[in-house]
């Protein structure tokens, strides 16, 4: 197992890269600690798969080191890097059986028999394969091939890390959530470091302890999921985490908070400082579906039209237009499935605690203790 650090990496596949939209990585600087469970996370295109090639020497950087544990591995192949990699789609050999598949990463290092015996033994009842030693591969089901090349990056115990590249693509949905759970429960008792590529945000809160978000080739915010739901950095981590995702207003400054569709929304002093910083940026107001409250319209200043109510068994999502700005701006609610469904037009409160302010796209830092 080994603590991984990105230091000042950076990546193009471009020739002669002359701007930032030039790199398929921008300037990363991140570490992920020895033994930790974290994920990747980001749409396509972001970056993801580019940077866990770098990690695991398929790729070399055009800038910037991979450390293992302090030492800089950018010369290694990726067989030096002790790295075992479990791809989107199984890689597995169809004409050996599952028990010769396990045991030829260990075999191939000149491991004692008993031990191979053994580790493959141990490995096949963590992910519930022992009925399948005997079969071979290619009369496997893909999520079954799955499972054993996740066994193969498991069966070594001498790995620096295990990468996974969106390895539950191929997977019934339905079998998705044992994998998962499956997975979490051989972290736990490997000990193994263990970092998890995924556009879906289900996929990397279920599974992972810390998730890092990737938005065009940048690490733009590194937390535990709760972290990443109540104080996203970044636009786009609102945006994107969450179902459905943070609703983000523009607003603009004024004497006793911000102005939003014509309306004056008060804050707090220390608030208001934080914002008056930024003054010359661009500002964005960011609340999450779940917190914003529906009142009748005297009862607020802001106001907006029902446009659609969705409803999903247990929670309705209703959409809304806000009233007072040249072009209609859409705000999504979120409301138990046991309140009443609003109809035509309705006030909206924005309850400070859970109000978010962003400049320029980055979150608006504010000091209560000065307040």
């Amino acid at each position: 197992m080994a603590e991984i650090r990105l230091d000042q990496l950076a990546h193009s596949y471009a020739a002669n890269p002359e701007q930032a939209s030039d790199y398929a990585l921008r300037r990363i600087d991140h570490v992920w600690e020895q033994g930790g469970a974290y994920a990747l996370l980001g749409p396509s295109g972001c970056g993801k798969s580019t940077l866990l090639n770098i990690i695991s020497g398929l790729l070399e950087p055009s800038q910037g080191r991979v450390l293992f544990d302090g030492e800089s591995v950018n010369a290694l192949s990726p067989q030096q890097r002790n790295i075992a990699q479990v791809f989107q789609f199984p890689v597995v050999y169809d004409t050996m059986t599952v028990r010769e598949n396990l045991a030829f990463p260990l075999r191939n290092q000149g491991q004692p028999a008993a031990k191979v015996d053994e580790r493959v033994r141990e490995v096949a009842e963590a992910l519930e394969i022992e009925h399948l030693l005997a079969r071979k591969a290619s009369h496997l089901t893909a999520d079954e091939k799955q499972k054993v090349s996740m066994g193969r990056g498991l069966v070594r115990d001498d790995v620096a890390a295990i990468l996974f590249d969106e390895p539950l693509t191929v997977i019934d949905p339905q079998l998705k959530w044992r994998l998962r759970r499956k997975l979490k429960q051989i972290h736990r008792r490997f000990d193994i470091t263990m970092v998890y590529v995924t556009h879906d945000q289900l996929e990397a809160s279920t599974f992972a302890d810390k998730i890092a978000v990737m938005y065009e080739g940048e690490i733009v915010q590194f937390g535990t999921p709760r972290e990443l739901f109540e104080y996203p950095a970044h636009t786009f981590v609102g945006y994107f985490i969450g179902s459905p995702g943070m609703n983000l207003c523009p607003v603009t400054p004024s004497a006793g908070g911000v102005r939003l569709a014509g309306c004056e929304v008060a804050l707090a002093e220390d608030v208001r400082a934080a914002l008056a910083r930024h003054a010359e940026q661009r500002l964005v107001l960011g609340i999450r579906p779940e917190f914003i409250q529906l009142v009748a319209p005297g009862e607020s200043p802001l106001t907006a039209r029902v446009d659609l109510v969705q409803d999903l068994g247990t929670y309705k999502i209703v959409d809304l237009l806000l009233e007072g700005l040249d072009a209609e701006l859409p705000i999504k609610v979120r409301i138990e499935e046991d309140h009443a469904v609003p109809e035509g037009r309705v006030g909206l409160l924005l309850p400070q605690r859970w109000t978010r302010f962003y400049a320029d796209d980055r979150l608006v830092e504010v000091d209560h203790a000065s307040a």
